[in-house]
């Protein structure tokens, strides 16, 4: 990442620096998912406060409950930087370290969320109202509808925080075993207040130079974006196209994959805790399957998932709300070098292609735009930091979007320690509508398995 693109810990605005403090204070440490989150301050401070009161506030699940179900949920994509953070927590508010040993050596109640925990993480659209009810209906080690509930939401968050964590390129801290520190070259003759208000200099001399085929890629996507409007305002597709659209894109993204698509064994370490770990991402109807499509009319968050949670976990399913409105609406209203860009359309397409990847369907969406607006590189990125994110690779990120920054992608770098974007990031974080986007899905499948068992 070009130096111009970064600023250092320490140089923060005076809203950066409330953020770290109040997430020092909560989580006694300032790790680096906060330091790469810290540059759309107003997601971070959205997802601080949800996932403080996931993990610290009064709720129906003991606290070593709530951190070794975080453990469980990231182990399952093999993220060892999320797990070892959880590790410490959990130790910390009093969990019993024999746990650590494997899920064997849990409660068998945790154990019986083994298959919820896998089925969330990779193929969310098998979950039921049978799998609900085997885990409430288990005599003494059954789970009530509210813990349920705080369960569900907590392995939801931990799936797509270890996409955001592999998706960016997180690396443990300094003081974390396989940390590292990271020196960046001198910034000398280069005014901090300047690199916070976005200007980079008289020449902007360590930006990278702009190409002219980067340019045209950009005013190439402009024109698509605007082409694609002015056939909505002409004349709109019947349901019956509508319908065909999204089926035909639906099954293209089972053929989107990666030529590094290759198997790699979990460490000890990781996968002792979950079972089947064999178990892994399917496409949705591949291998002769074939699920019903998920219509968003008949189950959406906004009209019941949303109620359901707040009905039985009060005040989360507005945190929750919150944070996907936020994440979804982000805009710099800005692209590459062009300012004063309406950028709705593109966040669209890429949120209803993540939830196209997962069988769900938007009656009132055209899923003829995603292949005019989304490239293969680009939904190889989506694909992989959303369903396998331990496959992400620099190479992925690099090959997609070539002609925006650092920031506008997302992605910070994966050296050792993360380096940070600068506030006047001017687009919306892909990274984070992907994780977003991600949650709603496996969230929409589990809560309408409960309210298909309460019903």
């Amino acid at each position: 990442m070009p130096l111009g693109e970064t600023i250092q810990v320490g140089n923060e605005d005076a809203m950066m620096h409330t953020l770290f403090a109040e997430s020092f204070a909560t989580l006694g440490r300032l790790d680096n998912v906060t330091l790469v989150m810290v540059f759309h301050p107003q997601y971070l401070e959205s997802f601080l406060k949800t996932q403080h009161y996931l993990l610290q506030m009064d709720g129906p699940l003991p606290l070593h409950y709530r951190h070794y179900i975080g453990i469980m949920a990231a182990a399952r994509h093999q993220c060892s930087y999320l797990v070892n953070l959880h590790v410490n927590d959990f130790l910390h508010v009093g969990g019993d370290p024999k746990w650590l040993n494997g899920l064997e050596n849990a409660p068998q109640k945790l154990q019986n969320l083994g298959e919820l925990n896998k089925m969330l993480a990779h193929r969310p659209w098998l979950i039921t109202k049978e799998h609900i009810e085997q885990l409430l209906k288990t005599e003494e080690n059954s789970w009530s509808l509210a813990e349920l509930i705080h369960a569900v939401v907590l392995l939801t968050h931990y799936h797509s925080l270890a996409s955001f964590t592999f998706g960016c390129g997180i690396s443990p801290e300094i003081d974390c075993e396989g940390g590292h520190t990271f020196r960046p070259p001198s910034v000398s003759n280069y005014c901090i207040c300047d690199m916070t208000n976005g200007y980079h200099g008289v020449d902007d001399i360590h930006a990278s130079p702009t190409t002219t085929e980067s340019v045209c890629e950009v005013e190439a996507l402009m024109e698509k974006m605007k082409q694609l409007q002015e056939c909505r305002d002409e004349e709109e597709a019947s349901q019956e196209e509508m319908a065909t659209r999204f089926e035909r894109e639906k099954r293209e993204s089972m053929f989107v994959c990666s030529s590094e698509d290759e198997e790699s064994a979990p460490t000890r370490d990781v996968s002792r805790h979950f079972e089947d770990t064999s178990y892994g991402y399917k496409d949705f109807s591949r291998h002769g399957m074939h699920v019903p499509t998920f219509r968003a009319q008949d189950y959406s968050w906004e009209d019941h998932g949303y109620s359901l949670v707040n009905r039985l976990y009060p005040d989360v399913g507005q945190l929750l709300d919150e944070k996907f409105h936020i994440a979804y609406n982000l805009t710099y209203n800005t692209m590459a070098m062009h300012k004063d860009v309406d950028t709705s359309m593109l966040r669209r397409a890429i949120w209803n292609y993540i939830h196209c990847m997962f069988g769900i369907r938007y009656d009132d969406y055209d899923y003829g735009e995603i292949n005019q607006l989304l490239d293969r590189s680009f939904k190889v990125y989506i694909k992989t930091v959303v369903c396998t994110p331990e496959k992400t690779t620099k190479r992925m990120y690099d090959s997609f979007w070539r002609q925006f920054e650092h920031s506008e992608k997302g992605q910070t770098t994966l050296s050792p320690l993360p380096l940070l974007t600068t506030p006047s990031a001017p687009q919306v974080h892909v990274n984070l509508l992907l994780v977003e986007a991600r949650m709603q899905a496996e969230l929409l499948y589990a809560l309408r398995a409960i309210t298909r068992y309460m019903t």
